[in-house]
């Protein structure tokens, strides 16, 4: 895996939700035992502020999800517009049946600092999370909560906190699954008050 690329910025944690709350697609990632895989996931959300936790569904049956039993941590990375088919893909693929998915549909990785987790080249932010455990709606549900201990969006689109949508390349917008295949991308920014 690679390092942090260069328009990797950090985000303080007091503003990592808002790299979710527009409600984008994210790929989920995971590594344990020498193996790591991503996956696409539409459900996923910012659940609390201090510290910063988010919730995500990991259905039992996907690689990720032994992955995360495995390792106690994941990352959501938010794919941008280039990502859509790679996206798809890796939503509908499984590593158990298809062991080389990730090569197959483009999927490059890099390396958080001190961590196992990657996280995927492409997107335009990435939230780094630890598991903090609730058998019951992990089990039930397939429902996770991690706590978000590092945050990075590209400097290209999240600034001061703030997705920049607006300024950025159409190529960095977001991805919002609505299924059949079908994404739509963030658009247009529209502020109101403050």
């Amino acid at each position: 895996m690679n390092t942090l690329p260069d328009f990797c910025s950090p985000v303080p944690l007091d503003k990592a939700y808002r790299l979710l709350n527009h409600g984008p697609t994210v790929l989920v990632s995971s590594a344990h035992a020498g193996e790591h895989n991503v996956m696409a996931a539409a459900w996923s959300m910012p659940l609390d502020f201090q510290p910063p936790k988010v919730t995500v569904a990991i259905d039992k049956a996907t690689r990720t999800r032994a992955l995360v039993d495995g390792s106690g941590w994941f990352a959501l990375n938010i794919p941008a517009r280039t990502l859509a088919q790679a996206t798809l893909g890796v939503g509908t693929d499984s590593a158990r049946t298809m062991p080389d998915k990730l090569q197959r549909h483009g999927i490059h990785t890099f390396a958080p600092p001190d961590s196992d987790v990657p996280l995927v080249q492409g997107c335009v932010g990435w939230l780094l999370c630890k598991v903090l455990p609730e058998p019951h709606n992990q089990q039930t549900y397939d429902l996770f909560i991690g706590e978000v201990t590092h945050a990075w969006a590209d400097s290209r689109v999240f600034n001061n906190g703030h997705w920049e949508f607006d300024k950025a390349p159409d190529d960095l917008r977001t991805l919002h699954y609505v299924a059949g295949g079908q994404f739509f991308v963030i658009g247009e920014g529209m502020k109101v008050g403050e």
